[in-house]
């Protein structure tokens, strides 16, 4: 539990607080905690024999979140095309593929 607290803490940058309103610094910390959820749901759903499978937060956000893409959308679908040397498309797919839901 405190290796989790100290990725929240650490490399989500949680425990800034340094609005003067208290409000501002407990919306930012919900907002932290939501970007925390996200990327453990992410890293959950990366299939075990892949190496970000047990990443840290920083490589997830480095690998998989600050890539470069082109997104084209289209009224039934949006496509992401990778550059050529992007190591990680086709856990890209694998990700999409699995969070799709069965159709018929």
């Amino acid at each position: 539990m405190e290796n989790l607290i100290k990725l929240h803490k650490g490399q989500l940058a949680s425990d800034r607080t340094s609005c003067r309103d208290p409000l501002a610094n407990q919306v930012r910390l919900i907002l932290h905690t939501a970007a925390y959820w996200l990327l453990l749901c992410v890293r959950n759903a990366i299939p075990g024999p892949q190496p970000l499978a047990t990443a840290e937060f920083n490589t997830l956000r480095l690998g998989l979140i600050k890539i470069g893409a082109c997104i084209t959308e289209t009224a039934t679908r949006v496509r992401i095309a990778f550059t050529s040397a992007c190591p990680e498309a086709d856990l890209f797919a694998s990700l999409v593929r699995g969070c799709l839901p069965a159709g018929p």
